[in-house]
């Protein structure tokens, strides 16, 4: 036998066809010659101890030895298989079909004939239960009766036959061959090493469903890759977006892609964006109908009906992973840099693929932007910023704490908020707590207090300070009257806010959060499992999440219990108002004799305040002169008046 040692498995997959189907072939020439009544030179034995000792030596099989054994066929419905597939192979198998059935019209294999020609023929092979029909491995034509109907081999398994990697064109945009695109920590090859272990095991029924929970697709997709490579399996995605939701739609997507992973290896479902109750009316039922080695990607832990799963939880890298990674990333320019990456690891949780494009953006800076002690963390922040179109607003956090005018104590907890903020890593990570227990991890606050009074301001301030995004959530967009939807909305906020941690505003909480209703209807229970899974996101939140309300007392007791701080927003006093109007106007602004504390005197708050100074602006800049205690005057009667407030004449006597 020729060496197989400097050939490739295609090259010698297709010998073994050929020869196979030359054994094939000789055998057709001898029925032709018997039934001619001819004598014909019986065939070798040499063929015959080459394709044995090819099924033997070749690592992985043939793909005909394997698809045999995967399927279930007897000696006798792999010919006709191979049969079928030699009429497209080759010319004269046609010929020499028409010529034994004597009729130049049966140019193609029928059942028929296969049981005239084949050994170990037995009827139950053309029946609608056998594997070649149940697994469409062939098709059946019309005919007069069903033993003289044409038979064609399905046209992707002849080119799986042939040693060709196609994805059934029924398939098409149902599913992504998936690889191995960048380098797993250790953490996430030993996961990989899992899977191994578990479908490597033998089962009494099918090996179990892989779930794979948590956030993020990259990490998890690559485990699975990884995993299948080592098995010798192929890997595809399908999105459970895409699964049918009629049940005979469903059946027969699910069959061929039985058929696809039997051919080429395993099959990943995508549902990261489901869970709940679209879970269970479509994808749930999906699975239960497979019969495949099955990996789910999902942020938690899915019911799998009756099937058997385990799941296993995909965490972030390691501090020192992570670590590690910018280092292999930044190359040489990591020894300088690794005060900046201790920054970036300890607030942004990247993997490989969003911290080599980081590192792209990065060297791609000018060089004296390298020198900038932010410049990896704008580069960071830049990447990592949350998609949340709808949802949610982006703040330009400007304001400094220059700006905001508050009490003592409130000013206090402010900046043990940016404490919290800036020092989690040591107490969570390298101190122990996250280990302990992961709950309670979220940093959130409640601003409460009466509309202008800084809350806003707050929470610029503190991004700013923190150099992280501010996103404003839009309730009038995540509430909705659809049940689940809000859920759905929720999800899609901290889900995509994660990977940066940015500060979530939430504007007028009480919304949104208010006191949790009594159970009267289905409404009301999901109003309620809203409420619940925001408590449990906020506490699994690394980040900031920030809750506004002008009325504290709309808030459940049970909710405010769960809040790490809460700042009392006052209405400023008229020393602080008089803090306020000395910080109001910018430093390019030209005033003229302004009495501030004639101002202080009104009774309004800092956002008042606020509208009152730039709209005195605009009146004194049409003139134009200084801005002087007429325009302000002006000003401040028509806030009053967009209020429908009566303005007191007392406290603007003399402004003028």
């Amino acid at each position: 036998m020729k060496s197989i040692t400097s050939e490739t498995w295609s090259d010698t997959n297709q010998r073994y066809l050929r020869a196979a189907l030359a054994v094939l072939r000789d055998r057709m020439e001898r029925y032709i010659a018997e039934l001619r009544g001819k004598s014909h030179v019986e065939s070798t034995t040499e063929v015959d101890q080459s394709i044995r000792e090819m099924e033997t030596s070749i690592s992985p099989p043939p793909a005909l030895v394997t698809l045999s054994a995967t399927f279930g066929l007897s000696s006798f419905e792999r010919d006709i298989l191979l049969l079928c597939a030699g009429v497209e192979l080759d010319s004269s198998f046609a010929r020499l079909c028409a010529t034994a059935q004597d009729n130049p019209r049966l140019a193609h294999p029928t059942f028929s004939f296969a049981l005239a020609l084949l050994p170990q023929a037995h009827w139950s092979a053309i029946t609608e239960v056998s594997p070649l029909r149940s697994w469409n491995l062939i098709n059946v034509g019309e005919g007069d009766t069903l033993t003289l109907s044409p038979l064609s081999i399905d046209t992707r398994v002849l080119q799986y036959l042939v040693g060709l990697s196609y994805e059934d064109e029924r398939l098409q945009g149902f599913l992504t061959p998936l690889g191995i695109h960048y380098e797993l920590p250790q953490s996430h090859q030993e996961i990989a090493r899992h899977i191994i272990k578990l479908w490597s095991k033998k089962y009494e029924g099918p090996a179990p469903i892989i779930q794979l929970c948590g956030r993020g697709h990259a990490p998890k997709q690559t485990i699975a890759a990884l995993a299948c490579v080592q098995l010798s399996l192929g890997l595809h995605k399908i999105r459970s977006s895409d699964i049918p939701t009629q049940a005979t739609d469903q059946q027969s997507l699910a069959r061929l892609l039985e058929r696809q992973a039997a051919l080429s290896g395993a099959l990943l479902i995508d549902c990261n964006e489901m869970e709940g109750m679209e879970y269970e009316r479509t994808v749930r039922p999906f699975i239960e109908r497979l019969h495949t080695l099955e990996i789910l990607t999902t942020r938690v832990p899915l019911p799998t009906g009756n099937r058997f799963s385990v799941q296993i939880e995909v965490r972030p890298p390691t501090i020192a992973e992570q670590s590690a990674l910018w280092a292999r990333a930044l190359g040489q320019e990591a020894l300088k840099l690794q005060s900046q990456i201790d920054e970036v690891v300890g607030q942004f949780q990247f993997e490989m693929p969003e911290i080599e494009a980081t590192c792209t953006e990065f060297a791609a800076s000018a060089t004296t932007k390298k020198l900038d002690p932010y410049a990896l963390w704008d580069a960071c922040r830049t990447q990592s910023r949350p998609q949340l179109e709808g949802l949610a607003q982006t703040l330009e956090a400007s304001s400094t704490w220059n700006d905001i005018v508050l009490p003592k104590p409130q000013l206090e907890t402010l900046h043990t908020i940016v404490l919290h903020c800036r020092e989690r890593r040591k107490v969570y990570d390298d101190w122990g707590f996250a280990e302990k227990s992961t709950r309670g991890l979220g940093i959130s606050a409640l601003f409460a207090g009466p509309s202008g009074t800084g809350k806003t301001m707050a929470a610029e301030v503190l991004a700013n300070d923190l150099r992280l995004d501010l996103y404003r959530i839009d309730l009038s967009q995540v509430v909705s009257k659809y049940i689940g939807e809000t859920e759905k909305n929720l999800r899609r906020v901290f889900d995509t806010a994660e990977a940066s941690n940015a500060v979530l505003l939430f504007d007028e909480a009480d919304a949104l959060f208010g006191k949790r209703s009594e159970v009267k209807d289905s409404h009301d229970r999901y109003a309620n499992i809203e409420i619940s899974y925001l408590l449990q996101r906020m506490e699994a939140y690394r980040g900031l999440a920030i809750l506004t309300t002008n009325m504290q007392e709309a808030i459940d007791p049970a909710f405010l219990r769960r809040i790490r701080f809460i700042v009392r927003f006052p209405m400023p006093d008229q020393v602080q108002r008089l803090e306020i109007w000395r910080r109001i106007f910018p430093a390019d602004t030209p005033t003229e004799g302004l009495n501030l504390n004639k101002l202080t005197k009104l009774n309004i708050s800092g956002g008042n305040i606020r509208n009152i100074a730039m709209n005195a602006a605009f009146l004194a800049a049409q003139l134009p002169t200084a801005v002087k205690m007429n325009h302000l005057l002006q000003a401040t009667r028509d806030e009053f008046a967009k209020l429908e407030k009566p303005l007191p004449e007392a406290e603007i006597a003399d402004w003028t």
